[in-house]
């Protein structure tokens, strides 16, 4: 038997990325645009009825009637749909044009990778990073075991993929890297976010558990769920709290740092205090 040509797959329009995933219709054009594609289908026809009816012998009123009535339903039936299927690129043109800015605009991933504690190994990665046309907008360093954990918050292009910065890093002498998409938040770097935590919890210090979350982007554990899952790589964190108990949490794949458990004990100990001080008033 011979093999059977296996067809290719139609090529799908540009537009039809617009629609919506879960409706399934595309986005509203704007009036002109869809007032002047209209206007373009319909003349055409509005011209061949009145070219045909004019011609009859019917009575004035009765051509009227016919008039309206055909329009009407060529209108809705023929031309409205026509006009949205075979001018579907021009409608939504300017979407169209945003959308490809969106696709090619550079994004913003955060990466962290252990590199050793030795002069030259950050000017090594920063090397590697450049050569994909990244830039780093910012950088923190943690001290862990082994060496350093550097974190940066990179803008790249468009078209780099997670496993393009995974070969960087790992041609610059980075190890156990890990990359995520991230967004302009990322830019506030970590001890301008505890500060403004701090603030939070200095006006209601019940907010420690979720502000410490929110510092560490991680989960608060049940204590059911902290008394059964295991933690074999540094990704869970307890914070002991005198009117809370401890609170557990947990942030698979990303191990939390010396710095942040720093960061969240002291929030701890912020909470604390301003727990059990007699109200001013």
């Amino acid at each position: 038997m011979k093999p059977t040509a296996r067809k290719p797959a139609p090529r799908k329009p540009p537009a039809a990325d617009l629609s919506c995933e879960v409706c399934g219709l595309m986005p509203e054009p704007t009036k002109t645009r869809l007032t002047l594609a209209n206007v373009a289908v319909m003349l055409p026809i509005e011209l061949l009825v009145h070219a045909l009816v004019v011609e009859t012998h019917l009575p004035y009123f009765a051509k009227v009637l016919v008039l309206t009535f055909t329009a009407t339903v060529l209108v809705i039936w023929v031309a409205e749909p026509s006009a949205a299927r075979i001018l579907r690129g021009w409608l939504h043109a300017p979407t169209l044009r945003h959308h490809r800015k969106l696709s090619s605009a550079p994004a913003l991933w955060r990466t962290r990778t252990v590199l050793q504690d030795h002069p030259g190994s950050l000017q090594k990665i920063t090397q590697a990073l450049a050569r994909l046309d990244t830039n780093i907008l910012s950088i923190h360093v943690h001290p862990v075991a082994g060496g350093v954990l550097d974190e940066f918050v990179l803008s790249a292009p468009g078209t780099l993929s997670e496993r393009h910065l995974l070969e960087a890093l790992h041609d610059g002498g980075g190890s156990r890297s890990r990359v995520w998409p991230t967004t302009a938040l990322a830019m506030a770097d970590g001890q301008t976010k505890a500060l403004s935590l701090a603030a939070r919890i200095a006006d209601a210090p019940d907010e420690l558990p979720l502000a410490v979350a929110e510092l560490l982007r991680a989960r608060i554990l049940t204590p059911a769920e902290a008394v059964l899952e295991k933690d074999d790589a540094g990704t869970r964190l307890k914070i002991p709290t005198a009117w809370h108990g401890p609170i557990t949490f947990a942030r698979p794949g990303e191990p939390f740092t010396p710095a942040e458990s720093a960061r969240a004990h002291r929030l701890a100990e912020l909470a604390e205090i301003l727990a059990h001080r007699p109200d001013a008033s």
